[in-house]
């Protein structure tokens, strides 16, 4: 039976769905067991794998559970608009929807070029960025640290990285936030991506520097510059958003929980142990499309069809109560789901190259903002429209007014 012909399918939308995904997680789980039922816009069903033993069996089985999106059944029911296209795509050359030895090949290209990222290099341009960003907000004693520090920070240091002049940051991050959010601005955030990394592949090309760009065209295996384009639009993505919503969620939790009090007063070590609970209790990626079945098979006691959409549910995954029979695995434990699991997890390097920037600028606003509190109830503060990225809208704060520190971006 496909989750289309299953009569108590669920819309996977919905405002619960944004303000409280855990409840909404436990729910499904109670109703429907490990492996849900769902739709998506325009009618299009899928299977959302909440179970962790179910989801460790998906993403360690890449033959079965494919990552080739046209061995999807449903793309003959799919408009040219489809808002979801740029984050389930077809016939996109990107190391998303490769398979086998190729996609090791590209695996081993990109994560030779973002290890080649020095960490000096890395802390280096994340505290200058960071420090900036603080610059035009501290002597005003209040900000919203989403939209003026979180949402530009990882996309400045990956623009640095990759290779962009610092002044295509900000129209970046309107075209990624526009593509991700899924909605009717996405194609357009995909096209604006898409064009500013073809300019930059082919400034290298001709100009070579030291960058992950021109360490991806050097590369030996001999990848065109198409993919090089997908698979840069795919880093830049996939480290932007998540990061700064790490960013966010753990200031978020270090504002609103006493456990992480101390991290606002010079306990560093609390910074770390709140980024961690966060990727349990509150990852940015809640959700991520799709692995597609290769073959009919089984999943938590569905039937799954060749050609079913399979949906990565990590946050329901993170908080299965089979798994979570104490509630409390966060401390140091490293066992979650938040960059995946499998051939197709995010690269170690670019993990690491995440967590350096989400921590440098967590340590940077505690540093230059050492009284830093809630301006609103925490009751009152929602979260973006997304049933894939977890964070807030805004987090506004207060602080004692004080002077820039001043200086350039080298």
């Amino acid at each position: 039976m496909s989750p289309a012909s299953v009569p108590d399918a669920v819309p996977f939308s919905g405002p619960l769905l944004q303000d409280d995904p855990a409840r909404v997680y436990r729910e499904l789980r109670r109703e429907h067991g490990s492996v849900v039922p769902v739709v998506l816009d325009g009618d299009a069903p899928a299977w959302l794998v909440l179970g962790y033993r179910e989801l460790h069996q998906v993403t360690g089985d890449p033959v079965l559970f494919s990552r080739d999106s046209e061995l999807w059944n449903q793309w003959e029911n799919i408009p040219d608009d489809w808002p979801l296209l740029p984050m389930i795509g077809r016939r996109q050359p990107s190391i998303l929807y490769t398979v086998g030895e190729r996609h090791r090949e590209r695996a081993a290209m990109l994560g030779n070029a973002l290890e080649a990222v020095g960490p000096t290099e890395l802390r280096g341009h994340s505290e200058r960025f960071a420090d900036e960003l603080i610059d035009a907000i501290c002597p005003r004693g209040s900000a919203d640290v989403i939209g003026e520090f979180a949402m530009l920070l990882p996309v400045r240091v990956l623009a640095r990285l990759y290779g962009f002049p610092d002044d295509k940051g900000p129209a970046l991050v309107t075209a990624l936030n526009d593509m991700i959010d899924g909605r009717e601005r996405a194609l357009a955030g995909q096209t604006h991506l898409f064009t500013s990394m073809t300019e930059l592949v082919a400034q290298r090309r001709k100009e070579p520097a030291e960058d992950v760009a021109s360490r991806m065209l050097a590369d030996p295996s001999g990848f065109t510059d198409e993919e090089i384009v997908q698979d840069l639009m795919v880093m830049m993505a996939a480290g932007h958003q998540p990061t700064a919503d790490w960013i966010g969620n753990s200031l978020h939790l270090m504002l609103t929980d006493s456990r992480f009090a101390a991290s606002l007063f010079g306990g560093r070590n609390s910074v770390a142990e709140a980024m961690n609970e966060v990727l349990w209790e509150d990852t940015p990626t809640q959700n991520v499309a799709a692995r597609w079945a290769s073959r009919d098979t089984q999943l938590g006691g569905r039937r799954i069809r060749a050609g079913d959409m399979v949906l990565l549910g990590l946050q329901g995954a993170n908080s299965d109560p089979q798994v979570r029979t104490d509630g409390s695995l966060t401390g140091g434990n490293g066992a979650h789901f938040s960059f995946g699991h499998g051939e197709h997890r995010c690269p170690f390097p670019a993990q690491e190259i995440a967590e350096v920037i989400a921590r440098t600028g967590i340590e940077v606003v505690l540093d230059r903002l050492p009284d830093i509190d809630l301006a609103v109830p925490a009751s009152s503060l929602t979260r973006r429209p997304s049933p894939w990225l977890r964070g807030l809208s805004e987090l506004p704060v207060t602080f004692t007014p004080t002077p820039a520190l001043g200086g350039s971006l080298a």
